[in-house]
This record gives C-alpha cells, structure tokens and sequence, in this order.
C-alpha cells in the first residue's frame, strides 16, 4: 500500500495541469466569490429628465449615479438602448424612477430606495414589470449551453484526434489550418445553433419569455457569441493532450464565464477590477443582447455597441486558437516529413 500510495504522488506531481487544477482552483475560487459574490448594488447609472431636473439631483438618494451624458427624453427609449439603468422623470408627483426590469438586481435595489425615500419617488419597472427572475435566467442560461457546447466539446473533439492519432493525418493536408478549423468547428456551430433554438423556444413556450425584438440581431448576436466560444474550445484543445486535461483547461474558460458575466452576480454591485474581467468576457454582451431583443425590443441601433464587442472578441480569439493551432500541428507535419523521407531514402538504397 506505501508502495502505491508513493506512486500516486509521483503520478500527480508528473501530471501538472491536474495539480495546477487542484491547488490553483480553490484559491481562483475564493478570490472570484469573495469579490464577485455580492447582491447589493451600491451605485446605478441614472439619467434625470423633466423640468425639475436640475433642481432635484442633489435631493436624490446616494443609490443614484446621475449621468448628463444621455440622448433623449423618452424613459422607454432611454432605457431600451441601454444609456442607463433607471431614469427618473420629475414632473411627476411623486417623481417616477423608471427602471429596467431586465436588470433584476438593479430594479429590486431601485424598490427599496424609492420606498425609502419618504414618498420623494415611486418605482415604476419596465420590461419585466414582475421582476420574472426565469424571464432573465432564460436568455442567460441559452448563452450558457452555448458556452458549454463551443468550449468543452469543441476541446474533447479536437484533442481526440490527438489521442487515436489522426491529428498526423491532418498534419500533412495540403490546407491551412484556418480550413481544418473550420472544418472541425463546424458541426458544433450548428449543433450549438440548434440547442439556443430549443433553449429559446421552451423558455418562450414554458416560461412565457417575451421575444419583443427582431429575430434576426438575436441570431447574429448569437452566431457571433458562437464563434468566440468556439475559439476557446480550439484554444483549450492545444493546451492539451488528453480529453481529462481538455475539460480541466476548457473549465478555467467556463467559470469566468458563468461567474462574472453578470448571470449570476449583477456587475454593477461588482469592484471595478472584477468588473473589468467582466468585461472582457463574450457571455457577458450576449446575455446583453439577448435581454436586450427578448425584454427590451431593442433593435441593432441600440445593440450595435454589444455586436461590435462580440465581433470583434470572435475574430482576436479565433485568429489567435488558428495560430496555436498550426504551431501544435508543426511538429506533428516535421515528424510525418521526417518519416517520408526515411521511406524514399531507403527505397533509393533498395
């Protein structure tokens, strides 16, 4: 039993992606849940229109973070396009705080603020007006199993070909491999395609999930929400050799994903460096487009921001798992030209 106990050991210490794993992950863990894991949103972005308006700001309370930086009056459309959280019109009596229900931790702290605000405001939320939690997890979660599909079963696919060795087959195709990428890659496109459409059909049909926008920002947001993901999984895949470490180095792309997107935990109640890594996630400006076309009926004028991010995530993240992936197919096209040419020359000696 020593025997095999000290073999273990020498195996875990060979293995160090799985030990990298098992001592960085807890501490990764608790730095994300320590700061990213707060509900309590301190501080809301907030635009205040009206005659009043320039009266009443400093009678607000500290909740609101007002922003001249704005265009328009309309409190739908104001908040439709995403300039800002709420926005607080004062010709009314009470003044109305309008806020975006799709931002559900932002719309609960506006209810509290208004309600303690000594009758100075009234809430009135938008968009998902029963502050829905299904009609916000929904669009987020058919983000999640598209995340799921491009990053971890793409990396299982291609490390495959490692494992039963038809990666050398590949290796000496006259292609580049941007082509073998794709082709790779593909399937999966369209397998993750079809998931978001069952996910979005049985959260319209089960939840009741509202699709007020155009159909076709959705699918564009999603495909290129896509192909960043499916980057990822290509980048996973040289990271590994075997199918147990693909899923441990598609992981350390997942958690970020799932923790700081704003899925679970609001951004905004988020420090700003976290925050920051929030915003260099792709899950985290799909989940805005999508709530976006699905609550808001937020067409591209008002997304377009969103789509530009994700494009251009997808192109820098594809271009780079295309680079990887032809500097680990080199040795793999030097030891196949190695081999032929042993061949030739013994068939010349021959």
């Amino acid at each position: 039993m020593r025997a095999m106990i000290v073999k273990e050991f020498r195996e875990l210490g060979r293995d160090r992606r799985t030990l990298a794993m098992v001592v960085l992950l807890p501490v990764v863990l608790l730095v994300i849940f320590g700061y990213a894991a707060n509900f309590s949103v301190e501080h809301i972005s907030t635009a205040v229109i009206g005659n009043n308006a320039g009266s009443v700001t400093d009678r607000l309370p500290d909740l609101f973070d007002v922003t001249e930086d704005v265009s328009g009056t309309d409190p739908v459309e104001l908040l439709r396009s995403d300039q800002v959280d709420v926005v607080i019109d004062t010709d009314t009596t009470p003044m109305t705080a309008y806020v975006d229900g799709s931002a559900l931790f932002v719309a609960q702290s506006v209810q509290v603020a208004t309600g303690n605000s000594g009758g100075l405001l009234r809430a009135e939320v938008l968009f998902n007006p029963d502050l829905s939690t299904s009609w916000v997890l929904v669009p987020a979660i058919a983000g999640l199993v598209m995340a799921l599909i491009g990053t971890i079963i793409t990396s299982i696919g291609l490390v495959r070909e490692k494992e039963t060795g038809t990666i050398e087959q590949l290796a000496v195709l006259p292609i580049r491999p941007s082509a073998v990428i794709i082709g790779k890659i593909a399937p999966y496109f369209v397998l993750a395609l079809f998931d978001i459409t069952v996910v979005t059909l049985l959260g319209l049909s089960l939840f009741d999930v509202p699709f007020n926008g155009p159909i076709w920002v959705y699918a564009l947001g999603a495909a290129l929400f896509l192909l960043a993901v499916l980057g990822f999984g290509v980048l996973a895949s040289t990271l590994a050799d075997t199918t147990g470490q693909a899923i441990q180095t598609a992981m350390f792309f997942m958690f970020p994903q799932i923790l700081l997107s704003g899925m679970i935990f609001p951004l905004e109640a988020m420090p700003w460096g976290v925050r920051w890594i929030g915003y260099g996630l792709p899950l985290t400006y799909f989940i805005k487009v999508a709530h976006g076309v699905l609550l808001r009926g937020a067409g591209f004028g008002d997304l377009w921001p969103s789509l530009l991010i994700l494009a251009a995530m997808a192109v820098i993240i594809l271009s780079v798992a295309i680079l990887r992936f032809g500097a680990s197919l080199a040795p793999h096209q030097r030891h196949q030209a190695g081999t032929t040419g042993k061949h030739v020359a013994a068939r010349r000696a021959a």
